[in-house]
């Protein structure tokens, strides 16, 4: 079991601090959330509150990830970087290629591309980019993002997207995971075909993400890709105690996501109390389990 810890919605300059002090107590992954802007005026429901609303993320800040993570690539030797996750149909393919190419090798292959898709037609408003077909385009850039990391020529013919022959450099050393976000059968069936993993957003019992594990191994066995290494990364109650981190182990979860406050409310909590809380998770888990 790999353990990522889950920091977003604070002072940005306490990330640097939290970095260094998870890889210094055990910890493997560090998320980086995205979120683009927040509309003056919006219908759009968000899906992971209970009524819908999204008024908590007004006057939240969000570094760019790419450029967060380089900086926290910078300050820290051991410790991976997963984005949880990038809205990657609002980005050109090419220039989200170049973005996550340059971490990788900065970062010496310590990235994990988390990728999905925005719930919110104003971010696909704002960026000039249809929301129909967003699914399509994802699709197309995550395989012109995987051509061109590898830094030979590549060029791209789709629905979408047209590339003529290019290449990138630098290239990373080994490939870029990806990771996909999402609930819906689609994004269940997205991560088998093309994934090398997939992102659990938290909620709900452990039954759902059962289900949701078993469903995606067998799409896995139902596209052939049921051979590859998979990824599974997952919020869940379990993952406090030892205990609860052996059952997510016997779920098939290979990455355990865990926080320490609500981050749909206010940021009450000083860093040092952060840090307190990142040393006693170790001290309480991590320590009993590697």
């Amino acid at each position: 079991m790999r353990f990522t810890f889950a920091e977003s919605m604070c002072e940005p300059k306490q990330l640097l601090t939290l970095a260094v002090e998870a890889e210094r107590h055990g910890f493997d992954s560090f998320t980086v959330p995205e979120s683009l802007m927040y509309p003056q005026r919006s219908d759009t429901k968000y899906p992971y509150t209970g009524d819908g609303g999204r008024e908590f993320l007004e006057g939240k800040p969000f570094i760019e990830p790419f450029v967060l993570m380089g900086a926290l690539a910078s300050i820290t030797q051991r410790l991976r970087f997963t984005t949880f996750v990038v809205k990657l149909p609002l980005r050109h393919p090419v220039l989200a290629a170049k973005q996550a190419t340059s971490v990788a090798v900065l970062s010496d292959n310590r990235f994990g591309f988390g990728v999905g898709l925005s719930p919110w037609p104003d971010d696909f408003r704002v960026m000039n980019v249809p929301w129909e077909g967003r699914g399509k385009r994802l699709d197309e850039a995550i395989e012109i993002i995987r051509g061109l990391s590898t830094g030979q020529w590549f060029e791209y013919h789709g629905e979408i997207f047209e590339l003529e022959p290019i290449k990138l450099c630098p290239a990373p050393t080994k490939p870029i995971p990806f990771l996909i976000g999402g609930h819906a059968d689609v994004a269940y069936r997205r991560a088998a075909r093309l994934g090398d993993g997939w992102m659990h957003g938290g909620g709900g019992q452990a039954s759902d993400l059962d289900g949701a594990i078993a469903r995606i191994h067998a799409l896995r066995r139902e596209y052939g890709t049921d051979q590859k290494p998979f990824e599974i990364h997952a919020i869940s109650l379990n993952a406090y105690t030892p205990d609860g981190i052996q059952r997510l182990k016997d779920q098939g979860v290979t990455d355990a996501i865990v926080g320490f406050r609500d981050a749909y409310k206010p940021d009450s909590m000083t860093l040092q109390q952060k840090i307190d809380a990142l040393k006693g998770y170790a001290d309480r888990v991590i320590a009993k389990v590697k």
